[in-house]
């Protein structure tokens, strides 16, 4: 009679456990991302810098207008190609940050699923006579939270990859628009 519980006292204790866990894997992984993200604009900021500084000195040095604006409009390819290899580095930290959130998370779910599924079995052991309605309720109630909890999972996978998919697309839409202007400038 005491075992129940005892083992709902266990698996609330391990559910909570679980979940801290989580948070902290979740925490560990969104400090990883933010120091990356810190990293990536540092040396974007020390190298725009360094550039700015050269070729501040190379206009500054331009000995007629014509010179000046050749030099201005060689600057513009290699402007934009850095603008969008950062763009790109940035997308991948966001990319590569949504599937750690993503894994983690149902690893988590796959877990206490299982320890779910565990815990009402051994109850549905010690169910007494004429409850048979109610363990099968409980058992439909957790297999309708199952497939929903997939279905978030699919859906949350569907929209990562759209979001890869669009911004792939304007960054290839950009660097087109960027080729077109180029030989432009240089006329």
């Amino acid at each position: 009679m005491f075992t129940m519980p005892e083992q709902f006292s266990t698996a609330t204790k391990t559910h909570f456990d679980a979940q801290i866990t989580m948070m902290n894997a979740l925490t560990s992984k969104t400090l990883e991302s933010v120091e990356k993200f810190i990293d990536l604009n540092l040396n974007a900021v020390r190298s725009s810098i360094q550039e700015s500084s050269n070729t501040a000195k190379q206009l500054m040095s331009a000995k007629d207008a014509q010179e000046f604006f050749t030099l201005t409009s060689a600057q513009t390819k290699p402007t934009a190609e850095k603008a969008l290899a950062y763009s790109r580095e940035v997308v991948s930290l966001a990319t590569h940050t949504q599937a750690e959130f993503t894994k983690a998370a149902e690893e988590q779910i796959i877990e206490t699923n299982r320890k779910v599924l565990n815990l009402v079995e051994e109850v549905t052991k010690n169910a007494p006579a004429g409850s048979e309605s109610s363990v099968a309720a409980l058992k439909s109630f957790i297999g309708s939270a199952n497939a929903g909890y997939d279905q978030l999972s699919k859906t949350t996978k569907q929209t990562v990859e759209t979001m890869e998919a669009t911004m792939a697309n304007a960054m290839s839409q950009f660097a087109t628009a960027a080729e077109k202007v180029m030989p432009k400038t240089k006329k």
